[in-house]
């Protein structure tokens, strides 16, 4: 089955978006110097906005704090349990259902999600709600039942808004946030997918994005390494602090990218070959 156009180079920039956003936190919790340190203001405009988020200084607070190289799995386990209660479901199912159950599997489940009466849901953090709409997305906008591209940039310009401020975090309650995420994550990937855009589309970037697994998965485990080799070789104690963030920073990409490359050709291939021949 042929690739959708974006994707796979979306695939990277979320996952390196990711690494940078967890690297603050560890940096933070080691005693290192970490970009949350410096003094700015949070009620900034747009353009401002975009320029802490493109410099590392914009925060995310994981939902699930274990620790350690554990701390990011959480998102791992509720696809998988998403993917193994709903697949078999939609394998049974006939093609002309799946949409219509998608639709009434996410209504009634955010509304589970969101009651007082079922609480572990939510402790447990199983949103499998942006799953279940995503896949409606990608149904109705792949048999062209909807065309996004009259709405792209406006669905763009909201994506961007989402991730450099906190307009919409500030202006609607926890139900209403979360129903607006949903949504408007759903209608981006979507509209990614109907058009090739030549930047994503680049040798270099499509990579990155088919090891942008191993990327997430090791990415925690390169910043206890790097950490302690910080600590053994005491860096924070002979350099300024900002030389001390980007050495940090990119020995932690650096080597998270090494390790996932390596990976990627010597582990996780032969997965994919061996789906490859289950599918044929």
């Amino acid at each position: 089955m042929k690739a959708l156009p974006n994707l796979t180079g979306l695939r990277f920039i979320l996952a390196f978006l990711v690494v940078i956003f967890h690297i603050p936190h560890f940096c933070e919790n080691r005693g290192f110097p970490f970009f949350n340190k410096f003094d700015y203001q949070n009620n900034y405009n747009l353009l401002y906005g975009i320029l802490l988020s493109y410099t590392f200084f914009s925060n995310i607070f994981a939902l699930c704090n274990p620790g350690g190289i554990i701390e990011i799995l959480w998102s791992i386990g509720i696809e998988e349990q998403f993917y193994v209660l709903i697949a078999p479901l939609i394998l049974l199912l006939p093609f002309k259902y799946i949409t219509r159950f998608l639709l009434f599997f996410t209504v009634v489940y955010f509304a589970l999600y969101f009651s007082e009466s079922v609480t572990f849901m939510k402790e447990y953090n199983m949103l499998f709600f942006y799953f279940s709409f995503s896949g409606i997305c990608s149904i109705v906008t792949l048999n062209k039942n909807i065309n996004l591209q009259n709405f792209r940039y406006l669905i763009f310009v909201l994506f961007i808004l989402y991730f450099t401020t906190s307009i919409f975090q500030n202006s609607l309650n926890s139900i209403f946030y979360h129903l607006f995420s949903t949504v408007l994550f759903g209608l981006t990937i979507s509209s990614f997918a109907e058009k090739p855009i030549r930047i994503l589309e680049n040798k270099v970037l499509t990579y990155l994005g088919n090891i942008s697994y191993g990327i997430y998965m090791y990415h925690a485990i390169m910043m206890q390494f790097v950490g302690f080799l910080f600590l053994k070789l005491t860096v924070i104690d002979k350099i300024p602090s900002y030389v001390s963030i980007l050495i940090f920073n990119f020995l932690v990409l650096s080597s998270t990218i090494i390790i996932a490359h390596l990976s990627y050709q010597y582990f996780e291939s032969y997965f994919l070959n061996l789906k490859k021949k289950l599918i044929k």
